[in-house]
C-alpha cells in the first residue's frame, strides 16, 4: 500500500516540475530567438540498504531544441538574424562571455550596441560594440558593420566593427536559467567566418504553441492520475484500518 502512496506521489511531483518547463516554453512562444527546453520521464530505482525496491518517477532536463525559429522581417537596420547555425557573443551580467540568438539589438545614446536585455554586444576582440554617429547603419551578411558618417561627402561606406559570430558544437552547449547559452567545458570560441546573419530581420521563437498546449494537457491528465491513485491509497489505508478495528 505504501508502495502505491508513495509512487503516485514522486510522479505527481514530477509531473509538476515538467509543466513549469512546459509552462515557460509556453509563455516565450513569441520571444525572439528563444529555445525550447525538452522535457523527458524516466523510472528512477531507490538505492540503500538491501535491494531496490522502490522505482520512483524523475523528470530530467535531457538539453535543449536549438533548431531556427522562423525569420520576420522588420526592416529594422539594428535586427539581426542568424541563417543556419550559430550564436551572437554578449558579455553577460557577471561580465562572462555568453551567446544568444536573439538579435533583436538596440543601441544607446553614446552608440553602445546593446541586446534587447541590455547586455553589451561584442566584437570578434570579445569588447563591447560602440557605434559612431551615421546617417546609415548597415550590416554585411559576415557581421561587419558599416556606416555613412553625418557629414559624408560621397565617401561611402565606413567599416566600423564586426561581430563576433560563433558556432560551437551543440553537444558542448546549454542554456542557463538566464536564457543564455553557455560553453559546458568553459572553452574560448572564436569567431567563426561561417556563420551569416541578415539585416532587418528576426529570429522568432521555436516553441510550437499548439504542441505546448497539447503538452500541458496531457501533463495535466497525468497528474490528475496521479492524484487518483494517492486518493485510492488513503481509502485502501482507512479500509484496513476498519477491518483490524473490527
Amino acid at each position: 500500500m505504501d508502495r502505491s502512496l508513495f509512487i503516485a506521489t514522486s510522479g505527481a511531483t514530477q509531473t509538476l516540475l515538467a509543466q513549469t518547463a512546459n509552462a515557460n516554453n509556453l509563455a516565450n512562444a513569441q520571444t525572439t530567438g528563444f529555445k525550447s527546453d525538452l522535457q523527458q520521464f524516466r523510472s528512477m530505482p531507490v538505492y540503500g540498504d538491501g535491494y531496490p525496491t522502490r522505482v520512483y518517477a524523475m523528470t530530467e532536463k535531457p538539453g535543449t531544441d536549438f533548431s531556427q525559429g522562423a525569420l520576420q522581417t522588420t526592416d529594422n537596420p539594428l535586427d539581426l538574424a542568424i541563417k543556419g547555425d550559430g550564436f551572437f557573443s554578449v558579455r553577460d551580467s557577471k561580465g562572462k562571455e555568453a551567446y544568444t540568438r536573439a538579435g533583436d539589438f538596440q543601441m544607446t545614446p553614446d552608440g553602445q550596441l546593446l541586446s534587447s536585455s541590455g547586455l553589451a554586444v561584442l566584437d570578434q576582440d570579445g569588447q563591447p560594440i560602440t557605434i559612431p554617429a551615421a546617417e546609415k547603419i548597415t550590416i554585411s551578411g559576415d557581421g561587419t558593420i558599416n556606416i555613412i558618417p553625418f557629414g559624408d561627402n560621397g565617401g561611402g561606406l565606413v567599416p566600423v566593427s564586426q561581430l563576433k559570430l560563433v558556432k560551437p558544437d551543440l553537444k558542448n552547449v546549454e542554456k542557463n536559467l538566464d536564457g543564455l547559452t553557455y560553453i559546458k567545458d568553459g572553452s574560448p570560441q572564436a569567431d567563426n567566418p561561417t556563420v551569416q546573419v541578415v539585416q532587418g530581420m528576426i529570429e522568432g521563437s521555436n516553441v510550437s504553441a499548439i504542441g505546448a498546449m497539447v503538452d500541458m494537457i496531457e501533463l495535466a491528465r497525468n497528474f490528475e492520475m496521479q492524484s487518483n491513485v494517492m486518493k485510492n491509497a488513503k481509502e485502501n489505508a482507512a479500509a484496513g484500518s476498519k477491518l483490524l478495528q473490527m
